[in-house]
Parts: structure tokens; sequence; C-alpha cells
């Protein structure tokens, strides 16, 4: 073993240990401790409700048993015929014992722990980090198509002892088959793959158990934020847009290509936390079977209308719902929300979407693990980033979609820019909301129209003038244009966060150089990689690679040398041989 282990390098997480082997052979990546601390908080969260609502589930249950043995038969008029009294009774005892049946029935139903699988499991230190800290966890199904990824989770399964070995079971198949054949097994299906998530969602949707949680990382970023319209839709089913917003555009890209799966199979989804961090975008969802309530889906959908000049953006929303005496009658959205050119500019529009409209988050999960979180800081060896991500989420508003950049605004029109705080208040004094977003320190979310965020910046131009420019400009068609709104610009007392009047950081530099995604496993490294791992790690690579090649070399060179010596030495011998 010892020889074994001059091999591997020993990497630790919370509580978990792994063996890294120095060649790269299975994917690991240091940065992705803010996922797996997320995730962690999410799932210690997500056990705590899911017992509450067994609970309650049982105590209904209880209360509708005890109703039946209430109805005491005897009330019954004492004029009523003997017959028609002992019937009274029969029923009476039945439906005695039938309710305490039911109530045997309700208190042996005990709630099982929660089963996990994780879909893509590389070397298994998700699913060893789930086993170990997770409290009232059940069994972790870690699976991966690679055979040395498993076999490396398995060795590291050993590696962390009886609990490990007693809680997470490693398998090697491919995660859609599994998930397809074993549908409505799993209380939680993770999915982190490397890459996007797409051709999973299927098949993930279908093996969570109904009010179970589908965790899901997507890591094609350039894809999802417009670098690649065409690809996004054919992945995701939604066209993104290229503006300051796209990483927030991205989580709800995600998120309506999930109900779309979802709704193939009479279920729909409510997100409970939605999060951008680092360099991949990840949705926590709950999964729910419903016919009719997946009926709603499309007023939770809204395609997006982009101007080419300003940025101003606006939504429309994909249907509507309409009462109808007693039941829901669900239309087409009236449309279109704006004009072949913009009222602000005069440019044209670019339309993208569907994306998900409705709420990203669930603000008593979000209080309730930024809380949980607090009071187990030392068990998270991300708590400082997870803290500053949850803090801010907790701050968003959360019915409005996208954000507005106070940088991008003020680049239209070319002119400086007024503090984040005199901004918020200028549009709290007009009396709208406004809040900052976790995806961007410079984003603003609010639900102020657009007309009133340019007539905010009008007055603000008015009254810190700028250069004249030319008058087909974007900005100068804004600016031409007399403000109809007054503006109050006053400092107001919520223009600053209860984070920011705490002064809690909220954006944290990266921990360390390079901190961002990683080679796939198995893949040479070249020097066109410097920007992934950094200038030492390729250099160390290479010369390692060099070493290994001139081992190579000189190992053929002896090879050759040996082979044209037994060569003459058999030549040698047929010549000396007496010939017959």
């Amino acid at each position: 073993m010892e020889s074994d282990l001059n091999d591997y390098t020993v990497i630790k997480e919370g509580e978990a240990e792994i063996l890294l082997h120095k060649k790269n052979q299975v994917f690991f990546n240091k940065a992705q401790v803010n996922n797996r601390d997320m995730s962690i908080a999410v799932l210690r969260e997500f056990i705590s409700k899911r017992k509450q609502e067994h609970e309650a589930k049982l105590s209904k249950r209880n209360r509708s048993a005890s109703n039946v043995v209430d109805k005491d038969p005897s009330q019954v008029s004492k004029e009523g015929t003997p017959s028609e009294n002992g019937e009274h009774q029969v029923a009476s005892e039945q439906g005695q014992s039938s309710a305490s049946r039911n109530t045997e029935g309700a208190a042996r139903r005990e709630l099982q722990p929660p089963k996990v699988l994780e879909a893509l499991s590389a070397s298994g230190l998700r699913a060893l980090r789930y086993a170990r800290e997770i409290e009232g966890i059940g069994q972790v199904v870690a699976l991966d198509n690679d055979l040395a990824s498993v076999e490396a989770c398995q060795r590291n399964i050993k590696f962390n002892g009886s609990l490990a070995i007693s809680k997470v079971e490693s398998h090697h198949t491919d995660a859609r088959v599994h998930m397809l054949t074993h549908p409505n097994e799993f209380d939680v299906v993770d999915l982190d793959p490397y890459g996007s998530p797409s051709i999973f969602l299927d098949s993930a949707i279908q093996s969570v158990a109904d009010g179970g949680l589908l965790m899901c990382t997507a890591t094609d970023m350039a894809v999802l934020c417009g670098g690649n319209g065409e690809v996004c839709y054919s992945k995701y089913g939604s066209y993104p847009l290229r503006g300051k917003y796209c990483h927030e555009m991205a989580l709800r890209i995600l998120l309506a290509s999930i109900e779309s799966h979802a709704n193939r199979y009479k279920r729909y989804i409510v997100p409970v936390l939605s999060v951008q961090i680092d360099f991949y975008v990840r949705v926590f969802v709950r999964v729910y079977t419903s016919a009719s309530a997946m009926k709603n889906t499309p007023l939770k959908l809204s395609y997006v209308y982009q101007c080419i000049g300003c940025d101003s953006f606006h939504l429309q929303p994909v249907g509507r719902s309409l009462p109808k005496n007693n039941s829901v009658r669900y239309l087409p959205a009236i449309g279109p929300v704006v004009t072949q050119e913009c009222n602000h500019c005069g440019k044209k529009y670019n339309m993208g979407g569907p994306i998900w409209s409705a709420p990203i988050h669930d603000q008593e999960w979000v209080t309730s693990i930024l809380n949980s979180v607090k009071s187990m800081k030392d068990r998270y060896p991300a708590y400082e980033r997870i803290f500053a991500v949850l803090t801010t989420v907790s701050e968003e508003l959360l019915d409005v979609p996208l954000f507005l950049s106070l940088h991008n605004l003020c680049a239209t029109l070319k002119c400086i820019s007024p503090s984040a705080a005199m901004f918020r208040s200028a549009v709290i004094n007009a009396n709208y909301r406004i809040s900052g977003t976790h995806v961007n320190p410079l984003g603003m979310k609010t639900d102020a129209p657009m007309e009133v965020i340019w007539d905010i910046m009008r007055c603000w131009v008015k009254n810190h003038p700028i250069k004249a420019q030319a008058p087909e400009l974007p900005g100068s068609v804004i600016l031409s244009k007399e403000p109809t709104h007054q503006v109050d610009f006053s400092r107001h007392v919520g223009s600053l966060s209860k984070a920011q009047a705490k002064k809690v950081a909220r954006f944290l530099p990266n921990p360390e150089k390079h901190w961002g995604p990683k080679l796939r496993a198995g893949r040479q490294i070249t020097s066109k990689h410097v920007s992934l791992i950094g200038h030492e790690a390729v250099n160390g690579h290479l010369t390692q690679h060099f070493e290994e090649l001139k081992e190579e070399e000189e190992a053929v060179q002896e090879d050759n040398i040996q082979e044209e010596l037994d060569a003459k030495r058999l030549k040698t011998t047929e010549d000396i041989a007496p010939t017959s």
C-alpha cells in the first residue's frame, strides 16, 4: 500500500478525504468546494423541511381519523327503532375500528432517510461528504460511466472508513440508463456534469420522487450567455441575449429547460435556490407531480426584448389566466409589449427566450439556510463565500427578473456615474423598489419602468453636463427628450441594504490564482492551458512529460540495440555452423 500511496495525493475537504492520482486520471476541481458546500447546506434544509412536511401530513391524517371516532351515533333520536339503534352501534364500532387501524398505520409509516443519487461522481468526493457530514441522510448512490473514476471512487470509499462503506455505493454505468430504470426512486438527484446537463435532464426528472429535490449545475456558460445562441437553443430550447444580465438569464434558461422536461411527465418544479458562482450556475428545485398545477407553466415563462441601442429590456409573458366561475381559463398572453422601434432611442429589438420569469428563490428557504450556515460555520470549508452569496440572495427582489447595470446606463449616455446609493435613493424616492443582485456587484434589480430610469439619468446629466455627441447615437436621442418625472436624489435610508449597512462582505476575491474551470480528466496538458492552471503547473507538467518521453526513447533505443546484438549473434552462429 505504501508504494501505491506514493502515486497519490491525499486531499481533505470537510470531513472527507480522497486519494487523487498525480496523472490527472480522475477529474477534481478545488474551486468546486463552493458548489459542494452550498449543496450540503441546501440538503440539510431539505431534510429538515421534509421531516416537517411528513409530520404535518401525519397530524392531518390523525385529525381526520379522530373526527371519525368523534361522530357518536348514540346521539341519534331516542325515538328510533331498536333495529336502527343496533345498526348505528355496529356502524360506530366499525368506524372506531377503521379509525384505530388508520392511526396505527400512520404511526407505523415512519419517514425513511432520503436516498441520494450523484449521477456523475468522478472521485466520489461529493458523495463522501454527503454521507459523512449530513445527519439523517440515507443511502448515497454514486455513478460514473468512466471505469477509472469508478475505481477511484471505490478506493476513496474504503479510504474513508466504515461509515462511508455502509452509506455510499459506487456503480459503473450510464447515469441516464440508471435514472430511467429507477423512476421516482431517489429523494435527491444531483447533476454536476463537466459542461452541459441537457442530456441528463429528461431521465433525472423521472427518477426524482414526488416532492424530491433536483440539484443541477451547468458550466457551459459561453453557450448559456449568448456566445453560441443556436447551440443554446438546441440544448435548452431558449435563445440567450448578450446583456449585462446574461448570467442571471443563464439561470433562468436552465430553469425553463428543467420545467419543460418536467411538464412532459405531468410534473412541475418549484425553485428554492438558484445561484451563479465563479464559472457556473447551480439550481436547486423541488419536483412535484400535478396535471392541474402543470397548466400554470406558461404563466412562469417570458420572452425578452432587448434594445440593440440602449440595452433597455422588456418581458413578454407566454401565457395568462382568467378566473371563470370556480375554475381558471388559460389563454395566450396579450402582446407585443414593445413597438418595432425602441421608444427611448429608436433602435430595433433583439428577442430572446423563453426564460423562467417567476421567482428563482424561496425566501423562507434562503433565510433558513443562511441561519443554519451561520450556526455551523466551522463545518463549511468555503463558509465565507457561501455566506456572502446567501446574504446577497436574501436581499434580492424575488419578483423582478433580470437587472440593470448602472455603469451600462452611463456608458450609453457617455456620462459620469452617480453613486449607487444616490441612484438607489432616486428610485426609492420615486416610490419604486430596488435591490442588488448576487450575480453582479454593479447590478440593480428594480420594478421601476425604463421610462423612469431614463428620466433619472436625464436629470443626473442636467446636473453633470457632458460633451456634445453625434445626434444619431442612442444616448443623444435619449437626452434630447425632456424628463416627465420629478426626480429626487436626496439620500434615502433604504439606499443601503442591511448587509451594506453592517459592512458585510458580499463579493469576495478568489482565494488563489487560476480559481476556475479545470481540464477534463485524462487530457494532456500543453502550453495553451496556461490561463487555466498557470505557468508553474504547465511547466511542471511539461517537464515531467518530456522526462517521460526521454525515458521512453532511451528504453526504445536500448531495445533496438539489444535486437541488433541478438541479430548479429544469430548471424555469427549461422556462419560458423558446419554445413551439411
